[in-house]
């Protein structure tokens, strides 16, 4: 009974091409902290197949649609990210280029902390044993360097000045990510559908370039 499907066919200005191409910010970031709702465009798996199969024989060029759209979701990423880099900039108290450069270096360590145990999860739930704990080798090195860039940068600045949060915001999908991160919340923001659908969609923009 669903009489929508014998009027629109996949060329339609109304359906999301996006969606067609399986790279639409709406299904990819679907069910996370960003999820932005419906889609405004017709998504319909039937069309995608359809389509899929029409291409075959014929180039529809849809892939400049979608590159707009993603090129315009990516900027909007960006121009957040950056608005919230100067937020921090603002409200986080000044401190010197050296000792930005200690907190910068504890970051870096905190990110390929967070990765690697992203990486563990995966290969764990794969039955990888033995390259998981290949893998966890890496994490417990990484770790060892994290305390002593920890150290370097504790011993640099007052003691009251330490205790304060520092944030940054991850330049893939513009969350904030704390100096003194567990590496529980360091492997789920890695390993998390944000972080990884933002990932995909700027995979997928470099690809449609």
């Amino acid at each position: 009974g669903d009489t929508t499907r014998q009027r629109i066919k996949f060329s339609d200005e109304r359906v999301c091409k996006s969606h067609l191409l399986n790279c639409c910010p709406h299904d990819v970031l679907s069910g996370t902290r960003m999820d932005l709702g419906e889609c405004l465009k017709v998504h319909d798996l039937a069309l995608r197949a359809d389509y899929e199969i029409a291409s075959k024989d014929q180039d529809f060029f849809f892939e400049l649609d979608a590159m707009d759209h993603l090129q315009s979701f990516i900027a909007d990423c960006d121009r957040r990210t950056e608005v919230a880099k100067k937020r921090l900039a603002e409200t986080q108290e000044e401190i010197s280029a050296e000792v930005a450069a200690k907190a910068e270096r504890v970051h870096e360590l905190n990110e390929e902390i967070g990765k690697l145990l992203a990486k563990v999860e995966q290969l764990g739930a794969d039955g990888n044993v033995e390259e998981s704990q290949k893998v966890m080798d890496e994490v417990e090195k990484a770790r060892v360097k994290k305390r002593e860039a920890e150290e370097v940068y504790r011993n640099s600045m007052p003691a009251s000045s330490f205790q304060q949060q520092k944030l940054r915001v991850c330049e893939v999908c513009s969350a904030y990510l704390g100096l003194h991160d567990n590496d529980r919340r360091l492997a789920d923001h890695f390993g998390g559908k944000l972080h990884l659908g933002f990932i995909e969609i700027r995979e997928k923009l470099e690809e449609l370039r």
